[in-house]
């Protein structure tokens, strides 16, 4: 019977263990995209080395998350038409239009308030990279020693793409703010160990259920 149950708690250690990586650790940082039709796309360059087109969108995300696959998009109006109906074409010139979204106070590093999202056309010359699109409506912007984006807008006034431990996102929020974003309130079993007691107690009924077979199959 031991022989058995071993195949059976390993898989539970194993399903546990997945559960638990889905409380991985993220990184709090900008995070940059372009426009794509009506969608978002994760972008593939950094915005020093990208050089958009005359009538492109882009748009930068601050939030805490652990990789492009789970990073939030941008938020608010995305549509070139309506972000640089302000900015007349100009020989010589192009438009991008910058989305900025300054995330949410549950995203916040400790002590600071997220800004209003807002959205800005910069004209800038044929040449120009995001970057200097950027320069040219958010300033002031801060960057660190390997060029990565830290601040947009003086936002925020500290770190740049810190590690942001299970638990520790939303430094800056409410304990309401953090319990929402989290899902759960304070004091209240994780999801890894919620899912990890169902787990073990559905194998538990499983191998029950498998001996009272045996049992029935020689009397």
């Amino acid at each position: 019977m031991t022989r058995r149950l071993a195949p059976l708690l390993l898989a539970a250690l194993v399903l546990i263990a997945g559960a638990g990586q889905a409380q991985a650790a993220g990184y709090r940082y900008w995070s940059f995209w372009d426009r794509d039709g009506d969608h978002w796309t994760y972008a593939t360059q950094g915005p020093s080395m990208a050089r958009p087109s005359d009538g492109d969108v882009q748009g930068f995300r601050f939030s805490v998350s652990e990789d492009s696959g789970d990073a939030a998009r941008p938020r608010g109006t995305a549509e070139f038409a309506a972000i640089c109906a302000g900015t007349p074409a100009k020989e010589g010139t192009k438009r991008v239009a910058l989305v900025l979204d300054f995330g949410t106070a549950a995203d916040a590093p400790s002590g600071e308030t997220p800004p209003a999202g807002r959205t800005a056309c910069a004209r800038v010359s044929p040449d120009a990279t995001t970057a200097d699109a950027l320069a040219a409506v958010a300033k002031p912007l801060r960057y660190d020693t390997s060029a990565l984006l830290c601040a947009i807008a003086g936002y925020p006034k500290t770190g740049c793409g810190e590690q942001v431990a299970p638990g520790d996102e939303g430094a800056g929020a409410s304990s309401e703010q953090r319990k929402s974003a989290a899902g759960k309130d304070d004091g209240g079993p994780s999801a890894g160990l919620v899912t990890g007691a169902a787990i073990v107690a559905a194998l538990a009924a499983a191998a029950a259920w498998q001996s009272r077979r045996r049992r029935n199959a020689n009397p």
